[in-house]
């Protein structure tokens, strides 16, 4: 059984074979020091030979990290649906909306696919619920500055919790209208599933509100 009582053992998966973000290696030391200071172990890896019933069980979270197009084998696949469905909890970072476009399940544990993105730029996250861990220590507007992703499909629907949108009107080139959500989570099976867009640039990994942002995603993601 997956084990999804407290945050433990940690799966950090960045295999890339479309785009490549240079963020990914700041991404893995900021999870490998949050697990250092709060008490979790982290693996990284790119071998999708990781994702066996063996390697999974009790691990208390995955994560893709920026990963993009095919990553996994079909048995890869089987052993992550089997895990998340039997209480696994995933977080999906950034470009894992960029991820395993033609395996459906893919589509529905993550919540949208990624459609396409403006330029980096500044802009205002509108945090939707305060209660939640990943965003309780962030005020109800948060200046920021990223890739403020447009998703194919706006995954607000029943079942899907928005933790965050953006103001379209405080940058250039959004494409999603009023309801642009950024960040979500939903039960997934007996697990979780928790998403962020944020996180393109390498500085996003070393400023404590994004660190606090990934820690109360992982903390929620692991039950």
């Amino acid at each position: 059984m997956p084990q999804t009582d407290r945050l433990s053992d940690v799966l950090v998966f960045t295999r890339t074979t479309a785009y490549r973000h240079d963020s990914i290696p700041a991404g893995q030391a900021a999870l490998r020091e949050l697990g250092e200071e709060h008490g979790f172990t982290v693996e990284t890896s790119e071998d999708p030979s990781v994702f066996t019933d063996a390697s999974l069980a009790g691990r208390g979270a995955v994560v893709f990290l920026s990963t993009s197009g095919d990553v996994l084998t079909p048995d890869g696949r089987a052993a992550l649906r089997r895990w998340t469905s039997d209480g696994g909890g995933f977080m999906g970072i950034h470009a894992a909306a960029c991820t395993e476009y033609d395996w459906p399940y893919y589509g529905e544990l993550l919540g949208a696919r990624f459609a396409g993105h403006p330029e980096f730029q500044s802009g205002t996250v509108l945090v939707e619920d305060r209660s939640h861990p990943a965003m309780r220590h962030l005020p109800p507007r948060w200046d920021w500055n990223d890739e403020w992703y447009d998703f194919r499909s706006n995954p607000r629907r029943p079942g899907v919790q928005v933790l965050a949108t953006i103001d379209e009107a405080g940058y250039e080139g959004g494409a999603m209208g009023a309801d642009h959500p950024l960040v979500w989570c939903k039960e997934s099976g007996a697990g979780r599933s928790f998403y962020t867009s944020l996180g393109h640039a390498d500085d996003a990994y070393t400023d404590p509100a994004f660190r606090g942002h990934l820690l109360g995603g992982l903390r929620w993601t692991a039950g």
